[in-house]
């Protein structure tokens, strides 16, 4: 099983690589039927949604190349850990419109969420929650929340000594939420 950790950022500089490689890191040295991917957004390119064909419709074949190599990097993944920043009080642009400009792809597949911001990342991850309801995707209850004046000391990625426990933690209630939802596709 494949479980992609998407960093949701597509700035230049930006604080969510740190986090989602701290991630990776942690994910890549669990044992057991699991596959951890860092997939980053921002080597996508995912155009604005402009498409005369509706997402959900669009079979998993879209017109943009981009959008396609998209589609098939989501599609290989069984389920994803959003990490996302907090822009404004809510979900970044660039990931709300590569999560929208693809449809059948998201379906039904478990997701997590890891946010970072001046509070955590969590009106953000609210968002998320909401958003992704559309896509009939089983969210873990666990999230990752980083701060970005206690995680960040002069300037650098600095996570607390409980994060590793908690991503940990995060990561058995997604594996096992991936098994059942697994177990319950191929009944």
């Amino acid at each position: 099983m494949k479980i992609g950790i998407i960093n949701g950022s597509i700035r230049g500089e930006r604080n969510t690589e740190p986090v989602a490689k701290f991630a990776h890191e942690i994910a890549a040295q669990r044992n057991g039927e699991f596959e951890y991917e860092y997939v980053d957004l921002a080597a996508y390119n995912v155009p604005l949604l402009t498409s005369d064909v509706h997402p959900m419709v669009a079979n998993k074949n879209h017109d943009d190349p981009n959008v396609q190599k998209w589609s098939d990097k989501i599609d290989s993944l069984d389920a994803y850990i959003f990490v996302t920043p907090e822009y404004n009080h809510g979900v970044p642009g660039g990931f709300k419109n590569a999560v929208d400009v693809l449809g059948s792809e998201w379906v039904g597949k478990p997701v997590a969420f890891i946010g970072h911001g001046s509070v955590g990342g969590v009106r953000a991850i609210e968002q998320w929650r909401q958003i992704v309801a559309n896509f009939s995707m089983p969210v873990v209850r666990a999230e990752l929340n980083f701060n970005l004046f206690i995680d960040w000391k002069d300037g650098e990625f600095a996570p607390a000594q409980r994060h590793p426990a908690e991503m940990n933690a995060m990561l058995d209630q997604l594996e096992e939420l991936v098994a059942k939802n697994s177990a319950s596709v191929t009944v």
